[in-house]
């Protein structure tokens, strides 16, 4: 199920030769080529959450990041659990390929085939196993997705695992000293309650939350600095077809803020079996209306000069100042 809801879509030429990912899965022509983004996403280093919905794919966001630290030195890992391998390193070129190490547990998640090397964790061992090493330098660890080991494992032995990953400066068993381990984790937010999601970005110092509007993608990026306030900012950017990022200027603040003007607004009252509103006869009507417990001027003077005939007693009722009374339901103290 998730493997064919968070597939990326797929390209297509736009105009002048470039390329941009549309949510429908088309292109539009973009220049301007940037990185800044992607700079500024891994700078922080540890948990680095990812989340997509199904309008919004982060798949090819992943792919980026994991280009972008492949070419910046260190071992690249990835641990992937949704698509086959073959279909990951699709749009890599053999340089960026030959630079990842890749776990696969999409073919055969059990080792059922006994075709490769069972590891006694399973995915989390895995995970673990891909911290140890013998060369200095970073080490980033991209898990697709987080999604999937959420939907085998319980949430708190990820979550666990995760902590103890993100946090270490180096790892049991390591040669050399790390300097800096990044974990990068796509999470497909609408397959999960809010406690797994809120247990997760609890842990992470990096959130991106993929969205956008009018055909363009956006990210809102918030990350969590130690001993500073969080900091907030949202990117418009495409993603080319070689997994380079484009930065973009966002729709016009007008087209967000106001809805379209061909779309015809909705009347909340249109399928009501009542109506709300009054014609302008009944308002009057109502206004003049003299409700019968109201001591008017004109009742005062009818019993201030009675007619022949009428009883020389009546009882006067003068509402007090703390009275509360209803004039649509005078009756509403009965209780009936």
């Amino acid at each position: 199920m998730v493997k064919g809801i968070m597939n990326a879509p797929p390209l297509s030429p736009g105009g002048g030769g470039q390329w941009a990912l549309t949510p429908s899965g088309g292109a539009r022509g973009e220049t301007g080529h940037k990185s800044e983004m992607l700079d500024s996403l891994l700078g922080l280093g540890g948990l680095m959450l990812l989340r997509d919905s199904v309008e919004w794919e982060g798949r090819s966001l992943l792919k980026a990041l994991i280009k972008k630290c492949a070419l910046s030195g260190g071992q690249v890992h990835i641990l992937g659990c949704e698509v086959s391998e073959e279909e990951f390193r699709e749009g890599f070129d053999s340089d960026i390929n030959n630079r990842l190490v890749y776990r696969d547990f999409f073919r055969d998640p059990l080792n059922w085939s006994k075709t490769g090397e069972a590891l006694p964790g399973g995915p989390l061992g895995a995970l673990t196993a891909m911290c140890k090493r013998t060369d200095p330098g970073p080490v980033t660890i991209a898990v697709d997705s987080l999604s999937w080991l959420l939907l085998h494992l319980p949430c708190t032995t990820l979550c666990q695992t995760l902590h103890a990953l993100s946090r270490q400066d180096s790892c049991p068993g390591d040669s050399f000293p790390v300097g800096q381990v990044r974990v990068l984790g796509l999470l497909h937010e609408e397959l999960h309650s809010p406690g797994p999601v809120g247990a997760l970005s609890s842990l992470a110092q990096t959130e991106v939350t993929l969205g956008g509007t009018m055909g363009q993608a956006s990210a809102h990026i918030l990350c969590r600095r130690p001993r500073q306030r969080p900091t907030h900012q949202t990117q418009w950017f495409c993603i080319l077809p070689d997994f380079s990022l484009d930065l973009q200027e966002g729709p016009p603040v007008e087209s967000q803020a106001h809805p379209d003007p061909h779309t015809p607004p909705v009347d909340p009252m249109t399928h009501l079996t009542f109506n709300l509103h009054l014609s302008k006869k009944e308002r009057e009507a109502r206004d003049n209306l003299t409700l019968p417990f109201q001591f008017s001027s004109e009742k005062q003077q009818a019993l201030l000069r009675p007619g022949l005939g009428q009883a020389t007693s009546h009882i006067f009722y003068e509402p007090d100042a703390y009275d509360d009374l209803d004039q649509e339901d005078p009756d509403d103290d009965l209780d009936i």
